[in-house]
């Protein structure tokens, strides 16, 4: 059975409380309540820019029709004027006139539809416009949110890496000249056991478990050397006997 001076096993426990302060401040780390708040904030940020986008793009090609549509509109104006113009001056034969009278009849209808069309993308360039502004606004005011709260993340974090630097230092000078075969051993067993590798015998149980022994057991492992490494049966952790003394 392998063995290492009691007061290393001991001393282990120190170890012990350092790395699990370690594993919470990480964990801490890891799920900060802004974290969340940024990631919601990142996704809603996602598809109020795709609208923003959409938005753009929608404006931009109704800004298109709303230009072909003034072009058309000028066309028929002008050719309408040119139409006119030749009715006042009265020139050609009669049949000619009044041919310029109906195509000046049909323009004028033209015009009104293509203005009607004209009216309609203004309409509809207006409205695009509007939500291109405000999908824009909210783009704007969310990732404003997201850089404070970036702020608020990076100080919490820097808090918490000056507390695991500390902790680490710690558990460095905790560590020192431990039996290298009895700290092997408890990082293999703290990194199969949830963070806990080792833990003291108290009160007839393992206080990694929590499980009390029976009596028979527990006389077995007061009649081994105190040197002796013993392992819970139930979660195989290091019992560190005589802590309490």
């Amino acid at each position: 059975m392998p063995s290492a001076p009691a007061a290393d096993q001991i001393r282990l426990l120190d170890v012990q409380a350092l790395d699990l302060r370690a594993q919470q401040a990480r964990h801490r780390r890891d799920h900060l309540p802004v974290l969340e708040q940024i990631a919601e904030l990142t996704a809603r940020l996602v598809d109020l820019d795709e609208a923003r986008v959409a938005s753009a793009t929608r404006a931009s090609d109704l800004r298109r029709a709303v230009q072909k549509a003034e072009d058309d509109v000028q066309s028929v104006r002008d050719r309408a004027a040119r139409d006119s113009a030749r009715l006042a001056s009265g020139t050609g034969s009669p049949k000619d006139l009044q041919a310029l009278q109906a195509e000046l009849e049909i323009l004028v209808r033209r015009q009104a539809e293509l203005e009607d069309v004209e009216l309609e993308a203004m309409e509809s360039l207006e409205q695009a416009e509007s939500e291109h502004a405000s999908a824009k606004e909210q783009v704007d005011a969310i990732t404003a949110q997201i850089a404070e709260l970036a702020v608020e993340r990076d100080a919490a974090w820097a808090q918490i890496d000056a507390e695991l630097a500390g902790l680490a230092a710690e558990r460095e000078a905790a560590a020192a000249g431990l039996d290298a075969g009895l700290l092997a051993l408890y990082v293999k067993l703290r990194d199969a056991h949830g963070g806990i590798g080792a833990a003291a015998l108290a009160q007839g149980q393992c206080l990694g478990c929590r499980m009390p022994m029976n009596p028979g057991d527990l006389r077995d492992i007061e009649a081994k050397s105190p040197d002796t490494i013993v392992r819970c049966e139930e979660c195989g952790r290091i019992l560190v006997r005589g802590a309490g003394k």
